[in-house]
């Protein structure tokens, strides 16, 4: 097959031009995982290797940079936080959801609280927020089904929303900034106290 004239060098500009946005948006996430504080379009800058100009050529504003490495990464999260074990024995469910939730906080603690801390009126960030909590009740659900199942649907909620305050950013934090646990330790208290919360598993006959 033969290509149209100058076509080869459009697909070139095009790749550089996606390999300027992803390393925009590593840039910011870099940034964030330094300092909680907003990054500014000339850090950003600096931390990519490229000018201002080159990052709204790409972004129209910051919250743009925002929403995008946002959506990067849910869609990275997504991925490495595959539900696994859902059908496994009590323990080992727990322990699965928990390190994965716990690896997921580790990784994604500081874009998490850019996100709260910045949303201010835009929407798209709000949505965003929502969603990641909605997924987080939705793989409690998942995984702890078995129990869940024997309680009536009022209580049933009320217990996932206990589990979802349990397990969300600020909880790690506290016990990873505030009280010094290491991953493993905070990986535990969060097992034994899920333990806790949730009703016996029934019994298959």
């Amino acid at each position: 097959m033969v290509r149209p004239p100058g076509t080869s060098r459009i697909d070139g500009r095009r790749l550089r031009s996606e390999r300027t946005r992803q390393a925009i948006i590593d840039a910011y996430l870099a940034l964030l995982r330094d300092s909680p504080r907003m990054p500014t379009a000339s850090e950003i800058a600096a931390r990519s290797g490229c000018s201002v100009r080159s990052i709204f050529d790409r972004f129209p504003d910051l919250l743009a940079i925002r929403v995008a490495a946002t959506d990067y990464a849910l869609s990275i999260g997504n991925t490495q936080a595959a539900a696994r074990d859902v059908d496994g024995d009590r323990q080992t469910r727990l322990r699965s959801q928990v390190e994965t939730r716990g690896q997921t906080c580790e990784r994604w603690l500081p874009l998490w609280r850019a996100l709260n801390t910045n949303q201010g009126d835009s929407a798209e960030l709000k949505s965003r927020i929502n969603f990641v909590r909605r997924a987080i009740g939705q793989r409690i659900e998942l995984m702890y089904a078995p129990e869940l199942s024997t309680l009536a649907e009022a209580e049933r909620k009320r217990r996932v929303i206990a589990l979802v305050a349990l397990t969300d950013f600020e909880s790690w934090a506290r016990m990873r900034e505030l009280h010094g646990l290491s991953v493993e330790e905070a990986c535990a208290v969060w097992v034994r106290t899920i333990d806790r919360l949730l009703p016996s598993t029934p019994v298959v006959t």
